[in-house]
């Protein structure tokens, strides 16, 4: 039976095995860190609520108490290299918040839900409620870190699976951050070893920390959103082939498709590189290899080139701004706004550290009216997101340091015009990369923070190979039409 009409009491199934707080292997050193302008005004923002679900490991197979026993004694060791997570936010005399380290600890809660499958997890059209039930600290706005963990960790068995959810604050790390700590604690888990790939940067030396003070209210801040309005939520999946196919469109080229010689490939990976160094760490190497095969074999310049066309995930985003303006049946007169995370690690001169540790992002906004949208080509609507993005270089995002100095605020995280989309994650973070040391996952699941109507997280696919999935949330009307757009539905995989 599908998952999404379970009577709630399947809901009660989940059951509170055993909660403690761990604490992290050796004690910190570190002193306090200030909150950055990129930082506090995620103080009005929920936790972020992330994790992976695997199936049950089997080599060797080990005893749920077993497993659990691991995965807290590798929590111990990784939040040696996160001293901030294990401590609380601290607001001094002046108005700075800081994180201060003081090994407060984070939550950690072993759960059962032993009539849930995975199937009754990924089997369903909409992602089914139950999912919610697998994150702590729920709803819990990132101000009250003040005097609640910073982490909080649960890990819940399924009759044939295991989920592991990490709920962080976000006023303490975006999505960067969080992924490193995440692979981290996997890397720690499945080596045993106490030296790690990549170290977390937490310098405090660059722009984005402000002598500014953000003034808050008595009790601190709340979400800008209706919490409690209804939402439908899917994972719509696009295949490399669908995507290569809706690139040539948008670029107008027939040369943009799939073929054996690594060009397209090679020359995607480019794109992501030049826009984001964690995944250029990863892969750079192999690219400039291919890159000097081309040109040894006489492939001119001009065809890299190509790399500063109108890229896969602008191409989706351009496609999901008309399809949902569309669906919303907005009038012809209204403006409609597509806004975007980006990370502004390497776009600041100097360059931050690719594993800086903080919030290092900035929303930047596209416009356009919604006849307009409509009226023109799919092309165009990517060439809007393509401009915007290209014009957020280092001057852009100093005004914006600039702008929040001369007025500070919390983001009004939200949709109060019926007529916004707001893009956050990305496809590029290693959401897949975490093998606890029983394998890779097989789903990348997230909880009910920050959700409404005009959310859409871009998460890497579950198949690879430059795949996507784009966690979308709507009012359920808005779904509905959206799920019956054809111009839209051709690109997407079924599970």
């Amino acid at each position: 039976m599908p998952f999404d009409s379970v009577p709630s009491r399947r809901f009660q199934t989940l059951t509170v095995v055993s909660k403690c707080t761990v604490f992290p292997s050796e004690p910190s050193a570190m002193g306090d860190l200030k909150l950055s302008v990129s930082d506090l005004p995620m103080l009005s923002c929920h936790y972020i609520q992330k994790g992976n679900l695997f199936p049950l490991p089997d080599r060797p197979p080990l005893p749920s108490h077993s497993l659990v026993s691991v995965l807290r004694l590798a929590l111990s060791r990784a939040l040696t290299y996160f001293p901030p997570l294990a401590g609380h936010l601290l607001t001094d005399s002046k108005g700075y918040v800081h994180i201060t380290c003081n090994d407060a600890g984070v939550e950690f809660v072993h759960a059962r839900a032993e009539s849930l499958s995975i199937q009754d997890i990924l089997g369903t059209k909409h992602v089914p409620k139950c999912v919610k039930k697998l994150f702590l600290l729920d709803r819990t706005v990132s101000y009250e870190g003040h005097f609640k963990p910073i982490l909080a960790v649960q890990v819940t068995e399924l009759s044939d699976g295991v989920f592991i959810g990490c709920s962080v604050n976000h006023a303490v790390m975006d999505g960067t951050s969080f992924w490193n700590f995440f692979n981290t604690f996997a890397e720690v888990c499945r080596t045993g070893v106490r030296k790690v790939s990549r170290i977390p940067d937490f310098s405090r030396d660059s722009v984005l920390i402000s002598p500014a003070v953000l003034k808050l209210p008595d009790g601190g801040p709340r979400v800008t959103f209706n919490e409690n309005e209804p939402l439908a939520e899917r994972i719509f999946s696009f295949s490399r082939e669908s995507i290569l196919k809706l690139k040539a469109k948008v670029n107008g080229s027939p040369k943009w498709k799939d073929n054996d010689n690594g060009y397209t490939n090679a020359v995607e990976v480019m794109g992501k590189q030049s826009n984001d160094p964690l995944y250029l760490s990863g892969n750079g190497k192999k690219v400039e290899r291919i890159l000097e095969g081309w040109f040894h074999n006489g492939v001119s310049e001009p065809a890299v080139e190509k790399a500063k066309e109108i890229s896969s995930f602008q191409s989706i985003c351009a496609l999901l701004w008309r399809l949902v303006t569309r669906a919303r049946r907005l009038p012809a007169h209204k403006m409609t706004t597509f806004r975007m995370a980006v990370n502004v690690r390497h776009r600041l001169k100097p360059k931050l550290d690719a594993s800086y540790f903080g919030n290092a992002i900035q929303s930047i906004p596209t416009h356009a009216l919604a006849a307009e949208l409509l009226s023109h080509d799919l092309r165009w609507c990517a060439e809007q997101l393509n401009k915007t993005v290209a014009a957020h270089g280092d001057d852009a995002v100093r005004r914006l340091v600039e702008d929040w100095e001369r007025e500070p605020r919390c983001f009004p995280l939200g949709n109060p015009d019926g007529a916004s989309i707001t893009m956050g994650s990305s496809p590029r973070f290693p959401m897949y990369e975490n093998d606890f040391g029983w394998g890779r996952p097989v789903a990348v699941r997230s909880g009910r923070a920050n959700k409404f109507d005009g959310k859409i997280s871009a998460f890497p696919g579950r198949e690879g190979g430059g795949s996507v999935d784009l966690e979308v949330v709507l009012a359920p009307e808005t779904m509905s039409a959206v799920e019956s757009d054809m111009e839209f539905m051709q690109y997407v995989s079924s599970y």
